[in-house]
């Protein structure tokens, strides 16, 4: 069964890292669905969040292949009710008229996203929260016209103390 698993790896912040971890990837022909990198609280080491899909199997060989490169420090899996994941989106959205603009507003309020530009005919909208609600949001404003659409991928935590 194909399902997406969220790992979150540790690793050290230096040039050519992200290089390896996808080349590994390449190499397994294993497929990256997402990945976000950034700065972690520690000097020195990146936090890096993974998705993939796959089965148990897939996951397995994933984790152990990461896990036996030198810069990275430790892998988890993060999974539902024990993390907290998010993603962002940029979307750019055709406004031909003022009724358009208006309904595109009122669905950004109860999508709880933001707007961060406005053109003569185009709204870019900030939004945040799980892939589903990205879709969701990005199905809805489709009818009106999507100019261009940026997401960030999955950025995960693990709740409470672990």
């Amino acid at each position: 069964m194909n399902e997406t698993h969220v790992l979150v790896a540790l690793v050290e912040d230096r040039p050519g890292v992200m290089q390896r971890v996808s080349g590994l990837f390449r190499r397994r022909n294993f497929n990256i669905d997402s990945i976000t990198v950034g700065r972690s609280e520690k000097e020195g080491i990146s936090r890096m969040t993974l998705t993939v899909r796959g089965d148990q199997r897939i996951l397995e060989q994933v984790m152990k292949q990461l896990n036996k490169l030198v810069e990275v420090l430790k892998v988890t899996q993060v999974e539902g009710a024990d993390s907290v994941m998010r993603e962002l989106a940029l979307v750019k959205i055709s406004t031909k008229d003022q009724n358009s603009r208006a309904e595109i507003v009122q669905y950004v309020n109860i999508f709880r996203g933001r707007i961060v530009d406005v053109g003569k005919d185009s709204l870019i909208v900030e939004i945040t929260g799980d892939s589903e609600k990205i879709d969701a949001f990005v199905n809805l404003v489709s009818t009106f016209g999507i100019k261009e659409l940026a997401k960030t991928g999955v950025t995960a935590m693990t709740r409470g103390t672990k």
